[in-house]
């Protein structure tokens, strides 16, 4: 037994070696991102004249870092919510204005990351822009923040209008001084849309789409968008002038996780 004693222990060593190698995932299998189903696109192959100003990728948002599940500057939507966009935005277009998405399809990681942020009470790092007025201990109870969204569904968008020849925007620098949403647009932080009376994503009831408090420019401007898009199929949400849903929803009972990303779309087919 003595003599093959050294041959065993060499054989069982290199079972052992295979059954781990069995046992354990390959980087791909490891590594696995959920995909988005048929009927997704990227909204830039549907209509490539739509102005994205994708915020959730940069640190100008009200959390103020770049959100979870956001790999790319680009809008994903249900194929059906993008054409009629594309709608839309033809319409826009002949008026001499054009259409900018803020945000389109948002993965679940994203709203976990809103979530977390809103339960940290002592992070107000962007409350000078976003929220001045709100408590951030009212965020959930005031509906600003919730653990779900529609966004997930991919057939919510968050939008505005520009005045063509689009201005550029400036790029947000990480702690500058912040300027409160609601405040008049010169004094609001630079943005090329028309004036809405709000920035996008303002916490304040003046974001409410028929709030009284508005101009009559900024009420027209808000009645522009509105009209518009409710034209193509899409209902406003009434607590946010720049938040429409197209409906019929082709997944109204679905909640994605797939990331912000062409990898994770389907073969485009346009």
């Amino acid at each position: 037994m003595t003599l093959f004693a050294p041959a065993l222990r060499k054989l069982a060593v290199t079972a052992a070696a295979l059954f781990a190698a069995a046992t354990v995932p390959t980087p791909a299998q490891a590594h696995t991102e959920p995909q988005a189903p048929k009927g997704f696109v990227a909204l830039r192959d549907v209509d490539p004249t739509i102005i994205q100003e994708m915020r959730y990728f940069t640190p100008h948002n009200f959390v103020g870092e770049p959100i979870d599940g956001y790999r790319k500057p680009m809008c994903i939507l249900t194929e059906p919510a993008a054409k009629a966009l594309h709608k839309a935005q033809r319409s826009l277009l002949r008026k001499g204005y054009s259409l900018k998405v803020y945000d389109c399809y948002r993965p679940q990681r994203a709203v976990d990351h809103f979530v977390r942020w809103a339960e940290d009470l002592k992070d107000e790092r962007m409350k000078g822009e976003f929220y001045p007025r709100v408590d951030k201990t009212r965020l959930f109870e005031d509906g600003y923040i919730a653990k779900k969204s529609g966004h997930s569904r991919g057939s919510t968008v968050d939008l505005t209008i520009v005045r063509l020849p689009a201005k550029p925007t400036r790029p947000y620098v990480p702690g500058e001084p912040l300027k409160p949403c609601y405040g008049p647009q010169g004094e609001r932080f630079p943005d090329n849309s028309v004036d809405m009376g709000t920035g996008f994503d303002c916490f304040d009831t003046l974001s409410h789409t028929d709030d009284p408090r508005v101009t009559a420019k900024q009420r027209a401007h808000r009645d522009l968008l509105r009209g518009t898009l409710v034209k193509s199929g899409f209902v406003n949400l009434p607590e946010e002038w720049w938040h429409f849903t197209y409906k019929p929803e082709p997944f109204p009972d679905t909640y994605f996780d797939f990331p912000v990303s062409r990898r994770a779309l389907p073969v485009a087919h346009f």
